[in-house]
């Protein structure tokens, strides 16, 4: 291939300009009912493990994942759900962005460790005030 030619491989879509609605096969969305349907099926299940990521908030599992997971479910149904899936990819973008300047990094690090001996210190004069006091009796 010439390194002058014109011909270009198309370039993909990014992610934000991608077709918002319904990605279900197109014999489904044929039928109103089963389309219907569809989307019922869709919001269950979607809702189901949301549930199941808000239960792993309180109990051990990775809640935020599995919400985001739902989420993801909606997505590839309902149009609300794709733009909110969008604009909270967005942000966790400018976010982890932020957290790699370095000069935000040095901050964090920094209060991190003031933070610590503040504790450290606290830590140490409750001890040297009230000692260890143990809830139960060992002397036998």
């Amino acid at each position: 291939m010439n390194a002058e030619s014109d011909e270009r491989a198309p370039e993909p879509q990014p992610a934000e300009q991608a077709e918002l609605g319904s990605r279900a096969p197109d014999f489904i969305k044929a039928r109103r009912g089963l389309h219907l349907s569809w989307q019922v099926g869709v919001f269950i299940v979607g809702l189901a493990v949301i549930g199941a990521g808000i239960l792993m908030l309180v109990f051990p599992g990775p809640g935020w994942l599995v919400i985001f997971g739902g989420m993801a479910i909606w997505a590839t149904e309902f149009v609300w759900a794709q733009i909110v899936l969008r604009w909270t990819k967005r942000k966790v973008t400018e976010a982890a962005q932020r957290a790699l300047d370095p000069k935000v990094r040095r901050r964090n690090i920094t209060l991190t460790v003031i933070g610590l001996v503040i504790i450290a210190a606290l830590l140490g004069w409750y001890l040297w005030k009230f000692g260890i006091v143990m809830p139960w009796k060992i002397d036998e």
